[in-house]
């Protein structure tokens, strides 16, 4: 361990030396500070800009065209038909929902424009 720090330490040394004698002609020189005011009037040639490259559009595409045959369309469901309520009172000329329900056959009675009650039988 010894003998290799003699054998680093002498050039280290003589390194060192030579960077200490030689420091002060390398020491930096502050700089001189200038100050300038440019209010932008002045006389330059004119500049000139090149047009830019040419550039071509991308390619279009146009849609497919439409089909030959359209599928017709799939049939609409609309409300299912109305369900019966209920029975039916058959009172002569006059046919009216039953506002109780009963045994088909039972005698029932429909209320006509007089106000009037007319009896019939239930459907």
């Amino acid at each position: 361990m010894i003998a290799l720090i003699r054998r680093v330490g002498r050039p280290l040394a003589l390194t060192a030396l030579a960077a200490a004698s030689l420091g002060p002609l390398f020491a930096t020189v502050p700089a001189h500070a200038r100050v300038g005011v440019f209010f932008g009037f002045g006389v330059a040639p004119p500049v000139y800009y090149p047009p830019p490259p040419v550039y071509y559009p991308p390619p279009v595409y146009y849609a497919p065209p439409p089909p030959l045959y359209y599928a017709p369309p799939p049939p609409a469901y609309g409300a299912p038909p109305p369900s019966p309520t209920g029975q039916s009172c058959y009172a002569g000329p006059i046919v009216c929902p039953m506002e109780r329900l009963g045994a088909p056959g039972r005698t029932c009675w429909c209320t006509d424009t007089a106000g009037r009650r007319i009896y019939g039988s239930a459907s």
